[in-house]
């Protein structure tokens, strides 16, 4: 496991932005925006006039970047958009006539970056994460040589241009996306140590338990005052950004329950949502409503993300739709306050937390048991917690979650965030209510496996399993109906 104090903010798990892939769409974007920003900042006398901006992919980004909209993403993060504001409708419309180019201005010049521009590398790369990025602006353009656009030779190091003077690189940057929205720069640490001292720190469960154990404070409490201590920001403040990450959620729900026709992309998917809403409400009396409505839920939110709408990553935008779901279910069918709201999220955090911090919820490094797995173990402990449960049972919920998750594959068809994930997603809600049910039904001290202990596994797993099912289309679903 890993040491170090966990220092996310619960506002760096849940982030608001575009689908449908947070590491294809809103991790390459910022990636993007931050190489724009350091080109920008360049020293005058290391600026010579810009010529070109090319962006190489490689792993899962370059297998299902076209169904993802990675092209697109970059794009944005190069006209200075950023996940957060970006209008979805304009993000769409990038690179859909292959004809137009975008201007960059980088210092005085502008540069023009189209469809050449962004090249899908299909080799492999010697890179520490699936999801690689090289971002490279020259001050000549350089010719293309095979299957690559630039006369470039390959190092361990990352690709570098040869020649001569009209093939200057300028500024070279190589990240990696690495689930949920998170990026990292190659030479910057990815565990930053915390502004200040939290409170209560803690890397495990285990020394979560003991810091409850120890001191007389509720699970939200210590989150609570770890989030002031690591942003500097106010209680009040934390609450209005939780009801803010809650209302998003539920804004992207109801679009999805009233948006009808085909999902973009090849598959021609018919959106379900609707239908089963209505359904749901025809049935209202019948005892198989209640799970009508939460996949309703579920889907209607999932669907938005594969339309490139506007969602929550909880803790990823595949996996978009399981925690709305299960929050819109909480405060429509069950009434719950905002403030209880506010404590599941917490409790969904943490878990969240304990996740990326020890194993990764990329499906590019976990498959789908990273994202899926994940946000249904998240959801378990936010309906534990929501309806008054100690840290034990939330535990127990979260773990029954992931250990019905370990080895699921991520093999989307065509590479769009359409099938499986979005049944998927309703799938991964019904689980955790499930797993709420058992984990609160007896003992949780008799649960066998600990939290930390599967997620060891989950990490174990990951690693052994083959890349062909890491989100590259390689296999699984993605070869058996390719008739879609």
């Amino acid at each position: 496991m890993n040491s170090t104090p966990i220092t996310t903010s619960v506002f760096d798990l849940f982030k608001i932005g575009p689908g449908p892939s947070s590491s294809h769409t809103i991790g390459p974007m910022k990636a993007a925006f931050d190489f724009l920003e350091r080109l920008q900042n360049l020293p005058d006398d290391q600026l010579e006039k810009p010529r070109s901006v090319d962006i190489y992919l490689y792993g899962s980004l370059s297998a299902t970047g076209k169904g993802h909209g990675t092209d697109r993403a970059i794009v944005a993060g190069l006209l200075g958009w950023q996940p957060e504001t970006v209008d979805p409708d304009e993000l769409l419309n990038l690179l859909k006539d292959p004809a137009v180019r975008y201007p960059v201005r980088i210092g005085g010049t502008e540069v023009f970056i189209g469809p050449e521009n962004i090249h899908f590398e299909r080799k492999r790369y010697n890179s520490p994460y699936a999801n690689t990025m090289v971002l490279r602006c020259t001050s000549g353009r350089l010719q293309p040589s095979g299957d690559t656009a630039g006369n470039i030779e390959e190092a361990a190091h990352g690709l570098k241009p040869t020649g001569g003077p009209s093939g200057n690189t300028l500024l070279e940057e190589e990240y990696y996306s690495i689930g949920g929205g998170f990026v990292l720069r190659k030479g910057e640490p990815e565990a930053k140590p915390a502004p200040v001292d939290l409170p209560f720190p803690y890397s495990t469960m285990k020394e979560l338990r003991q810091h409850l154990t120890r001191h007389p404070l509720t699970l939200e409490e210590l989150l609570l005052r770890n989030e002031e201590a690591l942003t500097g920001r106010s209680r009040r403040d934390i609450y209005r950004r939780l009801d803010g990450i809650v209302d998003a959620m539920h804004r992207a729900v109801k679009r999805g329950l009233k948006q009808r026709g085909v999902l973009p992309g090849s598959i021609k998917l018919q959106r379900k949502a609707p239908i089963l809403y209505k359904q749901a409400c025809g049935l209202a009396q019948s005892s198989d409503s209640f799970l009508i409505f939460l996949n309703a839920y579920c889907l209607a939110a999932s669907e938005e993300n594969a339309a490139g709408g506007i969602v929550v990553t909880a803790p990823t935008s595949g996996a978009s739709g399981v925690i709305p779901g299960l929050t819109y279910l909480a405060r429509h069918h069950f009434h719950y306050d905002r403030e209880t709201l506010r404590r599941g999220m917490l409790a969904a955090a943490a878990i969240g937390f304990l996740v990326k911090h020890n194993a990764s919820i990329s499906g590019a490094e976990m498959g789908c048991m990273g994202e899926i797995g994940t946000a249904s173990a998240m959801g378990a402990a936010f309906l534990t917690y929501c309806a008054g449960k100690p840290i034990e049972s939330v535990e127990a919920a979260a773990e029954i979650c992931i250990e019905h998750h370990l080895g699921m594959t991520c093999d989307p068809i065509g590479g769009y965030v359409q099938i499986p994930c979005i049944e998927r997603n309703a799938m991964g809600a019904v689980k955790a209510y499930n797993a709420f049910l058992l984990a609160t039904s007896g003992a949780p001290a008799l649960q066998k496996i600990t939290l930390d202990s599967v997620i060891k596994v989950m990490k174990a797993t990951g690693r052994d399993m083959s890349t062909k099912y890491k989100e590259t289309s390689e296999a699984g679903l993605a070869l058996s109906a390719t008739e879609c």
